[in-house]
C-alpha cells in the first residue's frame, strides 16, 4: 500500500480484496458506540475516581470486551489484507476507542480537536503504527469531519498551525466508510456545527513488538478469544513473561511466538 490515506467502505463494494460488512453490523456497532461512549466517558466511575473526567465527555477508550457488536467488528477481517500489506507482516491492536463529536460543545474531547499525531516516536519510512477511522455517522465538513495533512508523516517536527490549517484535507464520507492512515500523519477533528452527533470508532494497529496502550490479554483473560487470528490481533502471541516459569517454556508454549518481529 503506497498511499498514505486509504478510504474504503463497509456498505458498498470496496477496492482490492476488502470484505464487506452487512448493514446490520454497522447498525449494531452504532448503537453500541452510543451506549459505551456515554457509560465509559467522563461520567464513568473509573474516570471520575481518578479525576480525569475534564475533557473526556462521550469518549470511551479501550472498548475491547465492552460489548458483543464492537467485538464482532474488531474480529471480522474487513481490511486485514490492507493492514498486513502496510506492515508487510503481522500486527496487533494498539488501541480501540469510540467517540462522539458533540455539536458546538466545549465539552467535546479536547485532545482530538487539536492537531496531533498518534505515535510519539517519529519513525521516518519505518511503518510503526497505522490509524483506522470508522465513520459510524456520515462525516461532513459541517459536522466536524477529521482534518488530515498530507505529507506530514514525513516530517519530524510539528508544522506550524498556519501550515496545518491551510494544507489540511477533510475526511468526508458516508457512514460505514473506513480511513486508514500512517500514525505519524498530523490530523485533528473539527468543530461540529450541526445539531446532531457525529460518532466514530478510532483504532490503531502496530507491529507486535510495540507495547499496547492497554494489556489486552491480561485484561480479557487467557480464554477470551478462541480463534487464532483474534489472538494474534489482541497481542496474545507477543506477550512478555512475568516470571521464570513463564520464561522457561518449550517453544510451542512460549508467550512471544515466532513471526512477531
Amino acid at each position: 500500500m503506497t498511499r498514505v490515506v486509504l478510504v474504503l467502505s463497509l456498505c458498498v463494494p470496496a477496492c482490492g480484496s476488502a470484505s464487506i460488512a452487512p448493514a446490520d453490523v454497522l447498525r449494531r456497532v452504532a448503537a453500541s458506540a452510543v451506549v459505551i461512549s456515554t457509560s465509559s466517558g467522563s461520567g464513568s466511575g473509573t474516570v471520575i475516581r481518578h479525576g480525569e473526567q475534564g475533557s473526556l465527555v462521550l469518549t470511551a477508550h479501550h472498548v475491547v470486551g465492552g460489548c458483543d457488536s464492537l467485538n464482532e467488528f474488531l474480529c471480522t477481517p474487513f481490511v486485514d489484507d490492507y493492514i498486513h500489506a502496510y506492515f508487510d507482516g503481522e500486527y496487533i491492536l494498539n488501541s480501540y476507542g469510540a467517540l462522539n463529536n458533540l455539536p458546538c460543545s466545549s465539552e467535546t474531547y479536547q485532545h482530538g480537536q487539536r492537531f496531533h499525531r498518534d505515535v510519539r516516536t517519529f519513525s521516518r519510512d519505518f511503518r510503526l503504527m497505522l490509524n483506522m477511522l470508522v465513520m459510524i455517522d456520515d462525516f461532513t465538513a459541517e459536522n466536524g469531519a477529521t482534518k488530515l495533512v498530507p505529507g506530514t508523516h514525513r516530517v519530524e517536527s510539528r508544522p506550524s498551525d498556519d501550515y496545518l490549517e491551510s494544507n489540511a484535507i477533510r475526511a468526508v464520507g458516508k457512514a460505514g466508510s473506513i480511513v486508514l492512515f500512517d500514525s505519524n500523519l498530523w490530523h485533528s477533528a473539527a468543530p461540529n456545527l450541526t445539531t446532531g452527533p457525529r460518532m466514530a470508532l478510532t483504532l490503531t494497529f502496530s507491529r507486535p513488538f510495540m507495547k499496547q496502550q492497554l494489556d489486552y490479554p491480561r485484561l480479557l483473560g487467557e480464554n477470551f478469544p478462541e480463534d487464532a487470528r483474534t489472538r494474534q490481533l489482541l497481542g496474545y502471541n507477543s506477550r512478555v513473561p512475568s516470571n521464570h516459569d513463564e520464561w522457561y517454556q518449550p517453544a510451542e508454549k512460549r508467550m512471544y511466538k515466532p513471526g512477531q518481529g
